[in-house]
């Protein structure tokens, strides 16, 4: 199985915490749409005629598109690349741009799973994150989604941010339940650099985020998936039974994925690569059939590092089996002898030869793992 990842680069407005390479420009859009088919035709053998099983629009804010060019993305994927029947095709949608009519269109183009870029139904939150949308436009766009008939979506949530209480993201995890919302992905506030939420810290003009209450919202979050049936099935993401991201499960398990659109990333099982992060480069380069793309040769033990990283997060866990593989027996030892201090802290558990964070060590993830790095 293999995915492909399409980078639709346009948002309305900045968000302040973002750092996904965009432009508020939307001009280009047009040249954009046929930059990206001249570039899946390109890559048509990238993926070897392995069966694509999930298809990922995002972004930047793919639900901007006009209806002709999506058409004409999803199109050239068809026609070039061996999609199954029951591919699953993902679509990130803001709640300002959906109606009825835009998410029938969508339907109509194949599109089978929405990821709804809700981040908190709590109108003082979404002012001081800058967002496009209002927290009535998040319950309405809901609203029209069930109507229309789309059954497998999901909403993004941010917690630990300054302007969240603790009994707001409540309310917001209380949303979720009542609206029947079968996948969630919720995602701590990370301050990037050169973003404007960065800035805005560096000149004291707002607070900084609290470690603790981050810690806290997280814990909250735990606690509700346990008492309302969600599979806690990776650090940030949490579903129904039947409800998983197959795009995203994939990457974690270390699939094959094929990026297109400036900044979108690749990985054929042993190499990665990358687009560059511009916009008029990228359509230029494409329109004079010049590269757009780096590569890099990945080598055993840096692709060990990486099925470290992204395995650690999930709920099937780290299989040392899998390093074994790679890089044989002594590598596992190295890896059990970092993991020491983490089992007995209670945060990393072994049973067989899978590796698993605890409830307390899921918080802690990224440390965790780079602890274990080869």
């Amino acid at each position: 199985m293999a995915g492909i990842y399409i980078h639709i680069p346009f948002c309305r407005k900045a968000c302040h915490y973002c750092d996904f390479h965009f432009s508020t420009g939307l001009g280009a859009m047009e040249d954009m749409g046929l930059a990206i088919c001249k570039e899946l035709y390109q890559r048509k053998n990238f993926l070897a005629n392995t069966p694509v099983s999930t298809i990922y629009f995002g972004g930047g804010t793919p639900s901007l598109l006009p209806k002709s060019i999506l058409h004409s993305i999803l199109d050239t994927v068809n026609n070039h690349f061996l999609v199954e029947k029951n591919v699953e095709i993902s679509f990130e949608a803001n709640p300002d741009d959906i109606t009825k009519e835009r998410l029938i269109e969508w339907m109509d183009t194949g599109i089978n799973r929405l990821s709804i870029g809700i981040q908190s139904f709590q109108e003082a939150d979404l002012a001081w994150m800058n967002r496009a949308h209002t927290a009535d436009q998040s319950f309405q766009s809901i609203n029209w989604v069930n109507e229309v008939g789309f059954t497998n979506y999901s909403i993004d949530l941010i917690y630990g941010s300054p302007a969240l209480t603790d009994s707001a993201w409540e309310e917001n995890l209380a949303f979720v339940v009542q609206h029947n919302i079968k996948h969630l992905s919720a995602y701590a506030l990370t301050v990037e650099p050169r973003t404007a939420l960065a800035k805005q810290i560096q000149q004291q003009k707002i607070a900084d985020v609290d470690p603790d209450k981050q810690a806290k919202h997280f814990a909250i979050l735990c606690a509700w998936a346990n008492n309302h049936n969600y599979s806690h099935y990776e650090i940030s993401n949490l579903a129904k039974e039947g409800y998983r991201s197959n795009h995203n499960a994939n990457y974690w398990k270390g699939l094959p994925y094929l990026g297109v659109g400036p900044s979108a990333h690749s990985f054929d099982g042993k190499n990665r690569g990358w687009n560059i992060s511009n916009n008029a480069l990228y359509i230029q380069a494409l329109k004079n059939n010049q590269n757009i793309y780096e590569e890099e040769k990945l080598t055993d033990t840096q692709r060990a590092n990486e099925y470290i990283m992204t395995s650690i997060r999930t709920i099937e866990g780290l299989d040392l089996t899998h390093i074994q593989d790679l890089l044989g027996e002594a590598a596992i030892s190295m890896i059990l002898r970092s993991a020491n201090k983490a089992i007995h802290n209670g945060l990393l558990q072994k049973e067989h030869n899978i590796l698993t964070l605890t409830q307390a060590g899921k918080f802690l993830a990224d440390g965790i793992a780079a602890d274990l790095f080869l």
